[in-house]
């Protein structure tokens, strides 16, 4: 019956990290012992702080409709943080919080793009980049990288990718896949390259900006002449263990965020009601109190990297954010594994499920289809194990 359905869903892909974990529920409900290193997702909980401001906004009748472009109060607050975090100056109206940060990137592709734009992607992406661009009627143009070269786009290969219909440029940093995360003088670079090309704006994706090993982080925003040309988004799902809650947001120059709110005026409205008056609470508090969560993502990190080093021919950075492995798995292309032909990451991830139980993505999904990516926002037991099985799955 997809005939029936509409070219744009018929042409959409499906998220792959969400089919994944899809598949590892059913396997479980099979009684498989399915480790999942698939969804990006703390194993946390909320801290108690904001769960106790939620309480009080349910008892104080927090239940009407919100305005679309977020509680006032909350925009203080978020502009608060921009100040204190990022020494970004974004007023109130510069700011507009979604139900999540999916939504933030999907308002800003639909306010900037027009068909045929082009939006330069630095491979590995978040997987749903590519497509929130073509649901814009935008066109992805893809930059390679490599575990060579930590991940990172050099502003000569940005320069080669710019053409007269480059629109937009959107990254993420610390990088989910990857973990890479770009420092002052590499943002510098690149916006000397922007800042030549003057009808070209930069969405920053900084979700994972708390979760950093580097002691350092920059928002591109700050760079001398980025300021007016980039949307930075940003929200609590990551940092805060607040994946279920969906509060994300953006600050960015005021015609922008007055067009997103006209576009999410018309596709949601307003976020959650409970969820901003808690999220107030979240970026109010000083980035420290999450410093029990970095720790053991960082403790984590060198685990995993360890262990992966271990596996004969398998190629991987050290990720300075972010909470994900995303190791060069391409010697095995080829390869024959128990009777099993792996042509790409995709054969060896569900080759990897299906032998090893284990629940990976691949890095296709990214732009990167020589690797694949491993969550490891999990226990230290169970990180052990889905490596161990992963080595003897490929030996």
């Amino acid at each position: 019956m997809n005939h029936l359905l509409s070219d744009r869903i018929n042409n959409l892909e499906v998220s792959q990290t969400l089919a994944m974990a899809a598949k590892v529920r059913e396997l479980k409900a099979e009684g498989k012992d399915v480790i999942s290193l698939s969804l990006g997702e703390p194993d946390f909980n909320t801290p108690d702080f904001v769960k106790e401001a939620a309480k009080k906004a349910i008892d104080e009748n927090y239940s009407a409709y919100t305005p679309v472009d977020g509680y006032s109060e909350l925009r203080e607050a978020i502009s608060k943080k921009f100040k204190r975090d990022n020494n970004l100056n974004y007023k109130p109206s510069q700011i507009v919080v979604s139900t999540g940060a999916k939504q933030s990137l999907y308002n800003v592709a639909q306010s900037l793009l027009n068909p045929q734009d082009e939006c330069i992607l630095p491979a590995p992406y978040w997987v749903s980049y590519a497509e929130i661009v073509k649901m814009a009627e935008g066109k992805p143009v893809v930059v390679p990288t490599s575990v060579e070269t930590n991940f990172k786009v050099t502003p000569k290969q940005l320069e080669q990718a710019i053409t007269p219909k480059t629109k937009m440029i959107m990254f993420s940093s610390p990088c989910n896949p990857s973990g890479s995360v770009y420092n002052r003088e590499e943002l510098t670079a690149l916006a000397e390259v922007i800042l030549k090309h003057p009808n070209i704006f930069v969405v920053s994706d900084e979700i994972y900006e708390h979760i950093n090993f580097t002691g350092n982080f920059c928002s591109i925003a700050s760079i001398d002449g980025m300021y007016d040309r980039t949307i930075t988004v940003n929200g609590v799902s990551k940092a805060f263990a607040m994946t279920g809650w969906r509060i994300g947001y953006i600050g960015a120059p005021e015609f922008i965020a007055k067009a997103c709110t006209k576009m999410q005026g018309q596709v949601t409205s307003g976020a959650n009601s409970i969820a901003q008056r808690a999220t107030i609470e979240a970026v109010l508090a000083e980035p420290n109190v999450l410093d029990y969560m970095v720790k053991e993502f960082h403790k984590r990190r060198d685990l995993v990297i360890g262990l992966l080093q271990e596996i004969p021919n398998v190629k991987t950075t050290v990720p300075e954010g972010a909470f994900y492995a995303f190791p060069d798995v391409s010697w095995y292309f080829g390869k024959t594994l128990r009777g099993r032909k792996i042509g790409n990451s995709e054969d060896l991830a569900m080759y990897l499920l299906e032998e090893a139980n284990v629940a990976t993505v691949t890095g296709s999904a990214f732009g990167d289809a020589n690797c694949i990516r491993l969550s490891y926002a999990t226990s230290e037991d169970l990180l052990i194990e889905a490596l161990r099985r992963i080595k003897e799955a490929l030996s």
